[in-house]
């Protein structure tokens, strides 16, 4: 029996019995085909070992928790691509927690509170999304490129001490997020292209600006105007029966 700190992920697949009552031989088979093409090749590309499997989910040990979480990233962003093709309401998705901890090994198995905070943490995820504890995000800070939503201290099922929990946002960034992040990103682009446009136009080597002065026109010295609106205004009066006072 050995005890050491490990960083676990767990994963599972949001709404397994729904999906399996709507087509089991379907979700069956592409979630057999997603291990074998992308989950498992990635785990171990990042120096991790699957150590428990359940029907719609899975445990994992790394020794790196960097590594955890681009594994975990890379897996959240090709998902989508994937699953493309299946109707909305069939698509498989993953909920991902990572969690930094205390973990005892014993004969190829592993146990402790490092294990039971990171399955306790899925639930928290969003569809497609990740969540970490605050050990890992102390580790993790901003190493891996992605961002942290602070989500509070949360008590877990079955763990005497409240957990830190971070949502990561930019690395498998949920749909509201996505349509936030364009309606931010997009009134910038726009002001920013203009401005440049603007500064193209200012410093180009045919641009000369025109002296204020050329664009006075003379004025007449002694100008005659040959309409009078007084008097337009009383002929005008006197055809439609309006007196001027």
């Amino acid at each position: 029996m050995e005890r050491r700190i490990a960083a676990i992920l767990a994963a599972d697949m949001v709404g397994f019995s729904r999906l399996i009552e709507l087509d089991e031989a379907g979700t069956l088979a592409r979630q057999k085909r997603h291990r074998l093409e992308l989950i498992d090749p990635t785990i171990r590309d990042h120096h991790g070992r699957i150590i428990k499997l359940t029907g719609d989910g899975l445990i994992a040990e790394f020794n790196s928790v960097v590594e955890a979480m681009q594994a975990a990233v890379l897996v959240q962003r090709t998902m989508p691509a994937r699953e493309a093709e299946v109707p909305e309401n069939r698509r498989i998705r993953y909920r991902i927690a990572i969690n930094l901890g205390d973990v005892v090994f014993d004969e190829g198995d592993i146990y402790g509170d490092g294990v039971n905070i990171a399955a306790r943490l899925e639930a928290l995820a969003e569809p497609g999304g990740i969540v970490v504890s605050g050990t890992a995000h102390d580790m993790l800070k901003s190493q891996v490129g992605v961002g942290y939503r602070p989500l509070g201290e949360k008590r877990l099922k079955n763990i005497a001490t409240p957990v830190r929990v971070f949502q990561v946002t930019d690395g498998a960034a949920s749909p509201r997020r996505r349509l936030a992040l364009r309606r931010l990103i997009w009134p910038g682009a726009a002001a920013m292209a203009a401005a440049a446009v603007a500064g193209w136009l200012w410093t180009r080597p045919d641009f000369t600006p025109v002296d204020p002065a050329e664009m006075a026109l003379d004025l007449p010295k002694n100008p005659r105007s040959r309409y009078c609106p007084s008097r337009h205004a009383a002929r005008r009066n006197r055809r439609v029966g309006w007196q001027m006072p």
